[in-house]
């Protein structure tokens, strides 16, 4: 007989994906966003919603409604290309960016301020990080679950205190929006709610969700679609709440620093001004907490998943998955959120496309026929998107600029809608005739 949670359980179930969710990424993106657009913030936030709060709860949802991992929901395209997208998935929320993002983001906002930047001081801080990261990733069952049980009400605490004092006490006035804000604010959010990577860590942590509610004896597939939908939309509340608070600490922090290379810096300056130096100390200690449990998370996630395919144990995937994440932390924070801008751009719109479309499967005859060829369109225009967004935008022939939507960034939406109802209607034609055949 399958097991009903209690109303307790169901609310953990809602804060452990929101702490799963809340990592570097998510603090420091929406201040970086209220800062440069200015008086156009609920704009820009609107869309930075979409894609940081939205499409990773229909993500959980997606995931929960089949009953597994990304494995499960990219049947439709085949094994193997399902393994490519999982894989290209897995090393971009792991070792490539937003693991070493961890370590680059607890270094700039709670390290630097008190001893300065310094590549041998990152250097120094990551190789004692990792060390870290890599002896409690190597036993996955014994610390994580301690740390958070412990962390996630601490970091839901933390993130209450600093969210309130960013809208009771703003520290300074709004600069004026740049200028992409001033003419697309709302596109420009869309598109930074990409940085985020939480579609992404929904694609990964999706499975953790369904089988934690499994580890309570939940069996019946309805009720573990409900409880997933409903530790989603907890988290998503939760997210929702955290952003609303730091696209206000961005826009009224904007004349502390209106120089600011990224979001660490406007955090920082915000609680030296509020709180001075003590202020300082707590946010360093939550930040290191919360992206330390994110890279454990991230790193046992990635092991667990490349042990399965390569012929290496558990514990060694996890010192090298470790080792690489040190080296590419020391690139620097703006310099990895560079780098991973392109990368983000280019493999979020098939991973769109796979998610909305999960939720169509019953509407087709074959959903392999609509599923491929619609992500594989997002991914070509979201490759020219990318090369845009890159340093060599100067290949790119004259005429991508004039795509629909181009200069939003989202020169991959009208070409994968027009491919969806090209095979949508060859699918229904297709299934006409076979009928016919048939009688």
């Amino acid at each position: 007989m399958s097991h009903r949670l209690t109303t307790k359980d169901i609310l953990a179930l809602g804060f452990m994906t929101f702490a799963l969710f809340v990592g570097a990424g998510n603090i420091i993106f929406p201040p970086m966003v209220g800062l440069q657009a200015g008086h156009h913030v609920w704009w820009a936030a609107a869309g930075f919603m979409i894609t940081a709060v939205g499409l990773p709860v229909i993500t959980v949802i997606a995931l929960a409604r089949v009953g597994g991992g990304i494995d499960a929901l990219s049947l439709p395209i085949g094994r193997k290309a399902g393994l490519l997208l999982a894989t290209v998935c897995y090393l971009a929320v792991g070792p490539l960016f937003a693991t070493p993002r961890t370590a680059t983001v607890s270094f700039e906002v709670g390290i630097a301020p008190l001893i300065g930047e310094g590549n041998t001081a990152l250097m120094i801080y990551s190789l004692i990080y990792f060390a870290l990261v890599i002896a409690i990733s190597l036993y996955p069952g014994r610390l994580l679950d301690t740390v958070g049980h412990i962390l996630a009400p601490m970091k839901m605490v933390a993130l209450a205190i600093l969210g309130i004092a960013a809208v009771l006490w703003p520290a300074g006035a709004p600069l004026p929006a740049t200028e992409s804000y001033e003419t697309l604010p709302f596109s420009n959010g869309f598109v930074n709610g990409y940085l985020t990577m939480d579609t992404l860590g929904a694609l990964v942590f999706g499975i953790v969700i369904v089988n934690a509610a499994r580890s309570r004896g939940v069996a019946d597939a309805k009720l573990l679609t409900r409880y997933t939908v409903l530790a989603g939309l907890i988290a998503g509340l939760g997210l929702l709440l955290v952003y609303v608070s730091l696209f206000k600490l961005g826009e009224n922090s904007a004349s502390l620093v209106p120089d600011a290379q990224n979001g660490a810096v406007i955090l920082h300056a915000y609680v030296q001004h509020t709180f001075g130096n003590l202020g300082s100390l707590f946010l360093g200690a939550l930040i290191f907490i919360a992206c330390m449990v994110t890279a454990v998370g991230l790193t046992c996630a990635c092991a667990e998943f490349f042990s399965q395919y390569l012929p290496l144990s558990y514990k060694t995937l996890v010192f090298i998955l470790g080792l690489f994440s040190m080296l590419v932390s020391n690139l620097g924070l703006s310099h990895l959120i560079q780098i991973s801008i392109p990368v983000l751009t280019a493999i979020y719109p098939p991973c769109i496309a796979l998610v909305v479309l999960s939720f169509t499967l019953r509407w087709w005859n074959s959903s392999t026929r609509i599923v491929a060829p619609v992500m594989l369109v997002s991914l070509i225009f979201g490759i020219i998107d990318a090369i845009k967004a890159s340093t060599f935008q100067a290949i790119l022939p004259e005429w991508t600029a004039n795509l629909p939507l181009a200069t939003q960034g989202l020169a991959w939406l009208p070409p994968s809608v027009l491919m969806l109802l090209l095979v949508g209607a060859y699918d229904k034609m297709s299934g006409a005739r076979s009928v016919t055949a048939h009688q």
